[in-house]
């Protein structure tokens, strides 16, 4: 902690929405809830997310995106900026604010890291992003980013391999690692071989990797990617070790998924998940693979 502010100051550059949790509207709460500074910016104002086949508000131009940044700038901020995340990028224009944004922040502060969610789809739904995108990731924005959380359908895409196996996954994290990021989180693990029921969650930072392991509940919840991608960053930054960031990661969401499912409800109990946010039981133990 430092000795003149809170521990971790994050600058997270997101799509919003009014009704629900996706983007910054996942993001920022369970950061704050951790005690971080959290400055969001965001990428679009919309009434709720994609998802459901309609919505209203803006998709924010990119220049006025790169406003709002340079604002910060001015107020001679990034000094104290610890980390920028992103998530969903809905077009190049915005991937090239958030990569200038990464660099502006880096050279007031060298320290800093860029943590990126490279969203572009799922094992289930195939890729569902614009199909510049990828290319986007994959040639300029991974290469400039120091952590990454992408599920293992992203993995694969993102470096041409087929994930699957545990070795399969780690040399398709290895692969991403030589692009340029030091630390690889990937979620939604499913491996031939585990046992039924469950799902797995790998994170590879420095010479280690760490994989746990918890039920699979039968739901599909958006901007839990986007929560994830959050916490992992936040606890990685407070601590440096990653099955700690892991452990307490993978509690807190896997609390907040549960919940929901209870709920009935399709958008994710944020609010009422609050303490296992702030407080994670840790009760799933990463165990070293490597």
């Amino acid at each position: 902690m430092r000795d003149n502010g809170p521990v971790t100051t994050i600058v997270s550059i997101q799509s919003a929405v009014a009704y629900g949790h996706v983007g910054n509207s996942a993001a920022v709460f369970p950061l704050q809830r951790l005690g971080v500074e959290v400055w969001p910016v965001y990428t679009v104002n919309f009434s709720n997310h994609t998802g459901y086949g309609a919505w209203r508000g803006p998709l924010i131009p990119a220049d006025d995106v790169r406003e709002v940044i340079t604002g910060m700038e001015e107020r001679e901020a990034f000094g104290e900026v610890d980390a920028v995340l992103s998530g969903y990028q809905g077009g190049t224009q915005i991937g090239d604010v958030i990569l200038d944004a990464v660099a502006r922040v880096k050279a007031a502060n060298p320290s800093a890291i860029y943590a990126c969610d490279p969203v572009m789809g799922n094992a289930k739904s195939g890729c569902f992003v614009h199909p510049d995108i990828p290319i986007l990731l994959r040639e300029k924005v991974v290469p400039a980013a120091d952590v990454i959380t992408p599920n293992q359908f992203e993995l694969g895409f993102l470096t041409g391999t087929e994930p699957e196996s545990l070795e399969s996954t780690l040399a398709a994290v290895d692969a991403a690692r030589a692009m340029g990021p030091s630390t690889v989180l990937v979620t939604s693990v499913l491996r031939p071989d585990r046992p039924e029921g469950t799902i797995e969650m790998l994170a590879v930072h420095g010479d280690e990797a760490w994989i746990v392991q918890t039920p699979h509940l039968p739901m599909k919840a958006n901007g839990s990617g986007d929560v994830t991608a959050a916490l992992f960053t936040a606890h990685l930054l407070d601590s440096g070790r990653p099955d700690e960031a892991l452990a307490k990661t993978v509690s807190s969401v896997y609390a907040l998924l549960k919940r929901t499912l209870e709920s009935g409800r399709r958008e994710l109990q944020l609010v009422q998940s609050q303490e296992e946010i702030a407080h994670p039981a840790c009760e799933f133990t990463p165990t070293r693979v490597r």
